[in-house]
């Protein structure tokens, strides 16, 4: 008989970030699972709109956050239908007698608490409240699991990756705030403006690339983050003929996305942290080539299919986009392996890792 798995899909409510694209992708293979295993979906909300057939847990967050840090109370079996496993996808597990499985894609807000939200904060008290617990954590990476290893020592870490998340097809135009870049030849680095982005060394890095190259722009697409002030900062320091040339178009839809990752000559990801890295995957997968940090799990999930720098060395960023540019059999070269490292990760495989950890823990429990 099936384990009964209560599967947290707060991320699939609201704004979807990559947390919930992972999420998503991961609910989705796990239904489309021969057999499929049983799944109780849940969300932590007090009023929230929620996806059909799911049990709200009718707590504000933040009062059940605050009582999860100190203490084992209330528990959800009950509210939950008694699962075997339950299985908190966003750095949250709630206290239960069942199993208790926690998602930790990065340790980055761990390491430096300094700047972050309260929401943020708190979730990161639950979290090692859980895990002092004795909650099982998945990890995305080997690069994760080492570094949550060091934070709790005694912890059990599994290591499942996530699969690649196909980019979609690019629309022939992009939207009319990205029309002045059809047929210039642009970088582009995609996602929120925090500091784990490390996109201030990007500006830096275009000060010698602008000049090497006066045709090639640089577009930021991303919402703001606490990064925001430091990336204007920076480009402050620009002439005003580069800072011209650099793009802040703020948040953009799917289209958009799909539009600037398969038209830019190239895709930076200087980040100082990542727990897996999806823009590396979709980038791959359209045949862009990727220029990349050194930092977290990028190495791994990217392979030999980026041009990989120190995260915090700007010359060095400026090189390799320089390089990648410039250099047609390295380009060549970067897309072949880049499509052939998209298929190492595959979504299937994640859903029938996860069900046999899902089974491992409920039969553990039960002993």
């Amino acid at each position: 008989m099936s384990p009964r798995i209560a599967f947290d899909v707060g991320p699939l409510v609201g704004p979807r970030s990559g947390i919930g694209v992972a999420v998503e992708q991961l609910l989705a293979a796990l239904r489309a699972h021969v057999p499929a295993p049983v799944l109780v979906p849940y969300v932590l909300s007090f009023r929230a709109p929620l996806p059909p057939a799911t049990i709200r847990l009718r707590y504000p967050a933040a009062l059940a956050h605050e009582a999860w840090r100190r203490g084992r109370w209330p528990r959800v079996d009950r509210r939950l239908g008694r699962p075997d496993v339950v299985h908190g996808t966003n750095y949250v597990v709630p206290p239960a007698r069942a199993a208790r499985l926690v998602t930790v894609y990065d340790a980055w807000f761990l390491e430096h608490p300094e700047g972050v939200h309260a929401d943020v904060a708190r979730a990161g008290a639950v979290l090692r409240r859980a895990i002092a617990d004795g909650a099982i954590v998945h990890s995305s990476s080997t690069a994760t699991a080492v570094r949550l290893g060091q934070l709790f020592p005694t912890a059990r870490v599994e290591v499942i990756p996530l699969g690649a998340v196909p980019l979609g097809p690019a629309p022939a135009s992009p939207s009319s705030r990205l029309t002045r870049h059809v047929g210039r030849p642009f970088v582009v680095a995609v996602g929120t403006h925090e500091r784990r982005k490390n996109l201030p060394a990007l500006v830096r890095a275009f000060a010698e690339v602008g000049r090497a190259e006066p045709e090639l722009d640089l577009i930021l697409a991303g919402p703001p983050g606490n990064d925001s002030a430091a990336i204007e900062s920076a480009l402050d320091t620009l002439p005003p003929d580069l800072r011209r040339r650099v793009y802040l178009p703020g948040r953009v839809d799917d289209g958009d996305k799909a539009w600037l990752i398969t038209n830019a000559r190239v895709l930076a990801y200087p980040s100082l942290d990542e727990g897996f890295g999806f823009p590396l995957l979709e980038a791959m997968g359209v045949g862009t080539p990727v220029v990349a940090s050194t930092a977290g799990s990028i190495p791994e999930v990217a392979g030999t299919a980026a041009l990989l720098h120190p995260p915090t060395d700007s010359d060095a960023i400026a090189a390799a986009v320089l390089h990648v540019h410039r250099d047609d059999p390295v380009r060549a070269e970067l897309v072949a392996r880049g499509l052939e490292n998209v298929t190492r990760f595959d979504w299937r495989t994640t859903a029938e890792r996860m069900i046999a950890l899902y089974a491992s823990l409920a039969m553990e429990r039960a002993r």
